[in-house]
């Protein structure tokens, strides 16, 4: 399979899985008991002029279908509609949260890449009471739901020490590293377990191949045989679960931006389904769901890339 072939088919199937997605998070909102209706009437019986006023101020006496077109041909321009609390466009709710949120995923996954392949690899190259401790640890993060690693974080380096803020996302660059070190942290710690144990076991099985072996015959330096030889076999599993990883901080950051009262897509999220605000909620999840697909994709590149004997889309 030649590289155009591949991403066309990849891309094909990204644009089928939000097409589903997006009809999925149009229609189930509008099964919910009253719909779109019991909101924008409140406590109001209203009076069938009324009723009539507003079901065609907001199409809602068009079929499902011709409502659900148009709402997705607005999407693709950047249009998800407005709030029905907010009176704002959604699109400009989400730009100014989107920042925090891109951010707080970005210093995650930098966390679990070095955390993770750094503890993996120190367990499959330092056996015995190195790797037992190693291996207590991420027994110990793996076990604890993040929400409670993130309660933990405040009450000891927030509240306790002082040394980062409680809550807030920060203003500049540094001040937002420093604001987001602990949900980041908090948000990352389980998959960072998850992933030092997939790099270990790999490490391991690799460290145990003939052709390693043959290296340390040969005479090469460990260095040499854990870079040339080691590394780049034992990276396909190691991709896998980073990629897994990074998808799932998506979803991961509607607890911790709660946590730590970060205004980002999870929390706006969050308020906008108790408050019943269906054009936002439909909105922060399709971007949320698409860019849970292109990470799926970024990491079936990688895998060719990675190891030149694959063709594209053979490792999947």
């Amino acid at each position: 399979m030649t590289w155009t072939v591949f991403l066309a088919r990849r891309l094909a199937a990204l644009a089928a899985v939000l097409l589903a997605a997006s009809f999925l998070v149009y229609g189930l909102l509008y099964l919910v008991p009253g719909g779109p209706m019991a909101f924008l009437l409140g406590n109001r019986s209203g009076t069938p002029e009324q009723i009539a006023a507003i079901r065609h101020e907001y199409r809602l006496d068009d079929p499902f279908l011709i409502r659900y077109a148009g709402w997705l041909g607005d999407a693709l321009h950047g249009d998800f509609g407005r709030s029905l609390v907010y009176r704002q466009d959604v699109a400009d709710l989400m730009s100014t949260r989107l920042g925090t949120t891109a951010l707080l995923v970005l210093y995650s996954t930098v966390v679990i890449v070095v955390v993770g392949v750094g503890l993996g690899l120190l367990g499959a190259l330092r056996r015995g009471p190195v790797d037992a401790a190693i291996s207590v640890v991420t027994s110990f993060f793996l076990a604890t739901p993040g929400f409670v690693v993130g309660v933990l974080l405040v009450i000891v380096f927030s509240l306790g020490l002082g040394w980062f803020p409680v809550f807030g996302p920060g203003s500049g660059f540094l001040d937002r590293l420093h604001h987001l070190t602990l949900p980041a942290i908090a948000l990352s710690l389980g998959s960072a377990a998850f992933l030092a144990r997939i790099t270990r076991a790999s490490v391991t099985t690799e460290l145990r191949r003939e052709h390693v072996e043959t290296a340390h015959a040969r005479g090469f330096g460990p260095r040499h045989i854990v870079r040339r030889h080691v590394l780049r076999n034992a990276s396909i599993p190691v991709v896998t679960v980073t990629g897994l990883a990074v998808a799932s901080l998506i979803a991961g950051s509607v607890v911790v931006e709660n946590i730590f009262a970060l205004d980002g897509l999870g929390s706006l999220l969050v308020r906008a389904i108790l408050q019943r605000d269906f054009a936002v909620v439909q909105g922060v999840v399709l971007v949320l769901v698409a860019a849970f697909v292109l990470i799926n994709l970024l990491v079936d590149i990688c895998y060719s890339l990675i190891d030149p004997r694959l063709s594209p889309g053979e490792a999947t």
